[in-house]
This record gives C-alpha cells, structure tokens and sequence, in this order.
C-alpha cells in the first residue's frame, strides 16, 4: 500500500497472504479520513502499477484518481416510515412514474458549477412534487474518470462519485427524497468497464476482471473491457456492490445498463470477432447465471427492490427469480430505452388514454394511508 500515510514509497506497507493463494490483508494504524492511497501492484514481470481500490468508499476528484479513506458509518437517516412503506408496497402493479437526469447537469449554480449531492436535492424536491414524479432515476453515479461518459465507466463500484461531495452528502440526497416521499433509482453498470491504467483493467498485469479471451473480454466498439461474469470473484464483486448500494445508501432500485450486451455473446461482434458457447449458442451463460444469482441475493434481502433491466431485445424474464421460473413478486421490470419526440408522446397519450395525474394521486394516498407523507 502507498499513500499519504507513507510518502507514497512502494514496500514501506507490502500486504501479505492470508490464505495462501489469492486473498491478501494488511492493517495501517494511524491513518486518517480523507487519506489518499492506492495498491502498488508488482506484476508477473517485476513492474510496479498503481491501482485504486475497487472497493474504495471515497476517491479524488478527476482528474486526479487516488483512493480516499472514508468511514460511512454515522450518518443519521430519517427515513424510517419510507423504508417500512416500501417493504409493503406493490411495486409492480402500483403506478410509478420516473424521472431520469443527469445529477452534473440537470441545474448549475452560476451555469456552470454543479450543485452538490445535499443542494441537488433541495433544487429537485420542488420541482419532482410539481411535476408529480414518484421516483427519480439518477444516471450513474459510481466514481468514473471521464465526462463525456456521463458515468456509465466506471472505475468505483462502492464509491458516488466526488464530483458532487463526500459518500455522506449522497447519503442526505437520498434521505431527503425519501422524506419527501420520493423514490430513488440509481443506474447501474456491470456489463464493462473502461480501460484507464488505475482502473479495474489488467489489474496485477493480467486479466482479473475482464474475461481473459479477447473475443468475450472487450468491447472494441465502446472501448471498454467485459465483466468475467464465470469467475466466482467477479461476481461476488459485481453483487456486493448491488447489495451495498441498496443497503448501506437506502437506494430503492437498480436500473441495470446494457444488459443485451451482457446476455449475447455475439453483441456488437461480426462473424469471426466471437466464440459460441459450449452448446453453440450465442448467449452467455456465465451472464445467465448471474442474473439469477443477483435477483436471487438481492429478492433475500431487499424485500421490495427494483431491479429493472435495460434490455432492448425480446430476451424473456431478465428480471425474474429463477426458482419461480415467472415474475418475482416485486422485481418485474424490463425497459427499451430511447428518446421519443413530443408528437409521438401525444401519439401514445391519446392511444393509451394515460391519466398521469390519477396515477399519481392514487401513489400519493397510498403514501399518505402508510404514513410516509
């Protein structure tokens, strides 16, 4: 380990096995919050490579990409009558209607600086009660190195990004929300990763995360690395951080991104760029069984969870628990997202004859009869 609490000499703190084989400890006394660190990683070759922790609660602010010490314990959540309403709510057949923003650029102070996490939420309140939203669905906000992204590379799987304060101030985003009756949606990305050098990627010189075949392992198109969704590790990995954010920060649903790309192993490859699997089929069954592992794990123990998968091919039951073989009680979604003009709304409104604003009034009620509002 190398950091501020060393100088950042490589050998001053070196971690050691535990079992022998993969799992590695170390214990630094003295260090304190907001300390800076990484893992120097001494390769098969003999180099040294810089790594953030994956596992890191908090991080620097790009451009910089250090990891931070951060303790999450303590916040004071208020959000008690939402969290019991929620454990008897019938999410699938309740009405819902979501919000989706970017949290970097929905408003700006001064038309170019974001608000933090705690401010964002007092500027939205407002405006989600006005416009009679029940849940606001937040583009990625796991730390992630690059703008343009809008945050769906990501490099911090259990840290909000600091772009917009402390793991803390995300903490009183959601609480306030929720004590304002509002549902909170976070999207999720475990389908790839992106390929910056203190990342996820070749993370002791090697494939650790990505699948080590290069035709299942990148996504040359994006850019970014694939998920080795059969490796035990990566999927402890990927539904640790699920459970984390759904446990430790109160969020009420996961909208899962590019879940196609996870599901066909043939996505956005020509012929010759993939290998079937081992029946000679194009799905991918490491994916698969992912998927029933998570909506198994988080069903558990989040009674009353969204899982909603962003999955715009006709693949069946992506949400489902596998021991049902059919819709799980309360995660049932599945979405094709794309942007529609204003005519086409119309279009749709009058088809469907929706009354948004009865919907509404119906999930206030049902708030109000549980006595979150």
């Amino acid at each position: 380990m190398v950091g501020d609490f060393n100088s950042w000499k490589p050998g001053s703190h070196p971690m050691r096995k535990v079992d022998g084989d993969s799992v590695w400890e170390l214990f630094i006394p003295g260090v304190k919050e907001y300390d800076v660190y990484k893992y120097c990683v001494t390769t098969r070759g003999g180099d040294l490579i810089y790594k953030a922790d994956p596992y890191a609660f908090h991080a620097e602010t790009r451009p910089s990409n250090g990891s931070k010490v951060y303790d999450i314990t303590g916040f004071a959540w208020h959000d008690d009558a939402w969290q019991a309403a929620q454990k008897k709510a019938d999410v699938i057949n309740g009405p819902m209607n979501i919000y989706e923003m970017h949290a970097g650029s929905w408003k700006l102070k001064d038309e170019k600086v974001p608000y933090n996490y705690s401010e964002l939420a007092d500027e939205l309140i407002p405006y989600i009660r006005e416009m009679g939203y029940t849940h606001v669905e937040l583009l990625p906000v796991m730390e992630y190195p690059f703008d343009g992204s809008w945050g769906y590379q990501v490099t911090g799987y259990f840290a909000p990004t600091s772009r917009y304060g402390t793991p803390k101030d995300f903490m009183a985003f959601v609480d306030k929300m929720h004590e304002a009756g509002i549902g909170v949606i976070m999207d999720w990305v475990p389908a790839h990763f992106p390929k910056d050098g203190f990342g996820l990627y070749n993370f002791d010189g090697e494939a650790c995360y990505e699948d080590p075949n290069p035709k299942r392992g990148e996504h040359k198109e994006w850019g970014t690395m694939v998920f080795d969704f059969g490796r035990s590790e990566v999927q402890s990995f990927l539904i640790s951080s699920a459970l984390y954010w759904l446990e430790q920060y109160h969020i009420d649903g996961l909208r899962v991104d590019a879940v196609a790309s996870m599901l066909y192993l043939d996505y956005g490859r020509q012929e010759g760029q993939w290998v079937p699997n081992k029946d000679g089929g194009n799905q991918n069954l490491e994916a698969i069984e992912f998927f029933k592992h998570l909506n198994t794990v988080v069903q558990g123990r989040n009674h009353g969870a969204l899982v909603i998968a962003e999955e715009s091919t006709a693949w069946p039951k992506v949400t489902e628990h596998p021991e049902q073989d059919g819709t799980p009680a309360y995660t049932d979604y599945k979405c094709e997202s794309r942007e529609i003009t204003f005519s086409e709304y119309q279009m749709l409104a009058s088809i469907t004859e929706i009354d948004t604003s009865k919907a509404i009034d119906d999930y206030t009620m049902q708030l109000i009869e549980q006595g979150v509002l």
